[in-house]
């Protein structure tokens, strides 16, 4: 005898329903923490700049002088010059679906310059909101960079090379922070460039770039929007 699907075995009428909610509710659990694991910024606002979430990359970047702010539940503009900017950026995205790249603050201010990527999320959803992507802040983050180093099998010391080349120090600044010879650092970068199989210091920065973003499991309290 043929039994309708949402009344099988052990189901009632109306259990599917629940399941899907349920199942709804999951996915949206998974995706918090998913967004949580990247060293990537990304905040979820509507078009009026109230926020609706932030991962831990984004609260991180933003309490650290970065051109945009949290105040309270809103997201805001350091500086007055770009506050207009970005007003017309998140309502461009919210109601005509515009996306763009905002280029932030000023190198004379405190809180320096940061690209900012806008995205509307207005596709197949009853409510429109806002996706901004915020630049990560440094090349490759200290978990990757210790993850390329174990596998690569570098030394301690060769490893402190490769985080500060990745954060943009030249050779020479290296060697006076570490106090050693610049022919100590340039050994040490060709022994990485060896193991890596990297043919330049371009293309190792390649690789470094290229890792995936991933922040370490050692984190602060989680903040609740």
């Amino acid at each position: 005898m043929w039994i309708p699907e949402a009344v099988q075995a052990g189901q009632t009428p109306g259990s599917r329903p629940r399941e899907r909610r349920a199942a709804a509710s999951l996915s949206n659990q998974w995706l918090g923490l998913v967004l949580e694991e990247l060293d990537h910024g990304v905040v979820l606002l509507n078009g009026a700049g109230r926020v609706l979430h932030t991962n831990l990359a984004a609260r991180a970047s933003l309490d650290d002088n970065h051109p945009l702010e949290l105040v309270g539940q809103h997201l805001r503009a350091r500086l007055l010059t770009d506050a207009v900017p970005l007003a017309e950026a998140l309502e461009g995205a919210e109601a005509s679906g515009r996306r763009c790249l905002l280029r932030l603050g000023d190198e004379r201010a405190e809180c320096g310059r940061a690209n900012v990527v806008v995205v509307p999320l207005n596709r197949d959803v009853s409510q429109a909101a806002v996706l901004l992507i915020l630049e990560r802040r440094q090349l490759c983050g200290d978990l990757a960079a210790q993850w390329f180093a174990l596998r690569y099998q570098l030394t301690p010391a060769e490893t402190e090379v490769l985080k500060a080349l990745s954060n943009g120090v030249k050779p020479n600044e290296v060697a006076q922070r570490q106090g050693v010879a610049i022919s100590t650092v340039r050994s040490q970068i060709q022994s990485i460039r060896a193991k890596s199989g990297a043919d330049s210091i371009g293309e190792l920065m390649r690789q470094l770039a290229l890792l995936p973003p991933l922040v370490s499991s050692l984190r602060p309290a989680k903040v609740v929007n």
